[in-house]
């Protein structure tokens, strides 16, 4: 076997999804731990004072305790190298989330066991049923008073349609919460919330029969249900079929308290033995093989300014092919032109190294002067390949935004294009109007907060916003019609894009459908995926 294949069968890429405040960060920040990439885990909220966490690395995200922009982290554990991509749990960046989805292989999804299933979590979870990607339950805040265990997986069932296996089952919650009694290992995990995590917990083997044992571990209050949850899950639960888990069609649950650190080593080292190496990925009729030896890859975020000293931008790559060698010339299916990436970076949030190679299901980032755009195809010259576009979603909210400083005009451009280039807001202008306003669309209206103190503290541009009453927006398919000729509510804006494409801003629902009714041949696109 080659080394190139046994690097690839090693790696597992796993993105963490869940509804803001589930644990997500949490559970990141103590799979890290796990993986010796930090040496103290640290809090997503908190005093001033306290560590904040590794995956959180844009200042804003500090200051608000909430995850806006995916991180990427590395780390080895045991034999497995292992890419985490921990994902904004906000409705309002659903869009990075999504796309960064799209470089996952599978995902771990993170419950708050008093809340279940929120809107976001729902949404989330839509997308990885559309790619058929393994989803993986984590089941947090067991240590809180929590729902019923049951109650959960019924949910799990009913609003996802696949079927769920507890890997482990809770010993009570709140302040009964005793442990977790793991079934396949027949042990108990007992926990103790001065744990926190420091040294590994010892299970403790103990047959369900032995109730002297189980009752000095537990209490004889929480034996009788554990024993009789137990026989009902062997004899009426789902048998555990890790086809069926691969294939997205059965969810692996594990219960435990991210925050005490109980429970997620037992998670990382099973879900690790159950997931699978880098899958093979579509490239028009034809399916990339990961282990195929020649390089391929495909662009899925951009971010600029990660460095304070540097101010470069990052190209975030998935590779899905063979093998990436630092130096050599690689082609650029887009732009149809070979280039040489010579500073390729292994990144922890924020942190990076050079590397001098990587492999399929790596994450790696490489610098971008401006020439990569997200969904593009890098690979071997001589190589058919183009991996399929990741398709844009179509702005929810609008607003005027124009520079305080007239001075500051580059920069104000400068920032608005980089921004817009990483997918973060859309831009637009009003044809034939000078003025020194930009229209800017964004999926949720945090992402015009974060507009506006990225200008500020990455760019120094302090602007003005204006927002805007339009909730619609609409692609005309054909280009050559001119809008100044169409019959159109008074309130219905005409714009452009900045590829020059004519677009169509609607206040309601009924001006769109005005539109179509009044104007016999427009058609119009809700979102443009080119």
């Amino acid at each position: 076997m080659s080394d190139t294949i046994k690097e690839i069968q090693r790696r597992r890429t796993f993105a963490i999804i869940s509804h803001p405040d589930a644990g997500k960060t949490t559970l990141t920040e103590k799979l890290l731990l796990y993986g010796g990439a930090i040496q103290m885990a640290g809090s997503v909220k908190g005093k001033a004072t306290a560590r904040h966490a590794v995956s959180d690395w844009m200042e804003l995200e500090k200051q608000r305790g909430i995850s806006i922009t995916s991180s990427v982290m590395q780390f080895e554990y045991e034999d497995f190298c292992i890419n985490i991509l921990d994902t904004p749990g906000h409705q309002d960046f659903s869009e990075d989330t999504y796309r960064t989805l799209m470089a996952a292989d599978s995902a771990v999804m993170v419950i708050d066991a008093a809340k279940g299933i929120e809107p976001q979590t729902r949404k989330l979870f839509r997308i990885c049923a559309m790619r058929n990607i393994p989803i993986f339950t984590f089941i947090n805040k067991l240590d809180r008073e929590a729902r019923s265990p049951y109650e959960l997986m019924e949910e799990l069932e009913t609003e996802f349609g696949i079927g769920t296996y507890p890997m482990n089952w809770p010993i009570g919650c709140g302040r009964d919460f005793k442990g977790v009694y793991d079934r396949t290992k027949r042990e108990i995990l007992a926990f103790t919330e001065f744990h926190r995590g420091q040294n590994r917990i010892e299970p403790i083997e103990c047959a369900l029969e032995d109730t002297e044992k189980l009752d000095s571990l537990i209490g004889e209050k929480l034996r009788k249900p554990l024993t009789d949850d137990i026989e009902l899950l062997d004899g009426a639960g789902y048998d555990f079929d890790i086809e069926a888990v691969r294939q997205g069609k059965l969810s692996p649950v594990f219960f435990g308290s991210a925050l005490n650190n109980f429970g997620v080593e037992p998670f990382l080292e099973s879900f690790l033995h159950m997931t699978m190496p880098p899958l093979p990925r579509a490239s028009g009729d034809d399916i990339i093989d990961p282990f195929d030896p020649r390089f391929s890859a495909f662009v899925f975020k951009i971010q600029a300014n990660m460095n304070k000293a540097h101010r470069d931008r990052i190209a975030f790559m998935r590779i899905c092919s063979g093998k990436f060698q630092r130096d050599r010339e690689y082609y650029h299916v887009q732009a149809g032109k070979t280039l040489r990436l010579a500073q390729p970076q292994q990144l922890m949030a924020d942190d990076r190294s050079i590397i001098d190679e990587a492999y399929a299901g790596d994450i790696i980032g490489v610098f971008d002067p401006g020439i990569f755009s997200i969904g593009d195809t890098i690979c071997e010259k001589g190589m058919d390949v183009e991996f399929a576009g990741i398709p844009t979603f179509a702005p929810e909210h609008f607003a005027a935004v124009e520079r305080l400083d007239t001075m500051k005009r580059k920069q104000f451009e400068k920032g608005i294009e980089q921004i817009a280039q990483e997918g973060a807001i859309q831009i637009f202008h009003e044809p034939g109007v000078v003025m020194e306003e930009i229209i800017v669309g964004v999926v949720g209206v945090l992402q015009l907060e974060v507009l506006e103190y990225r200008l500020k503290t990455e760019y120094g541009v302090d602007i003005r916003r204006r927002d805007l009453p339009f909730e619609e927006i609409r692609w005309m398919k054909d280009q050559s019609i001119d809008p100044r000729d169409l019959n159109l509510t008074s309130d219905t804006k005409w714009v452009q894009d900045f590829k020059g494409n004519n677009l169509l801003l609607f206040t309601a629902d009924w001006c769109v459908r005005w539109a179509q009714q009044k104007n016999e041949g427009l058609e119009l696109k809700e979102f443009d995926q080119n």
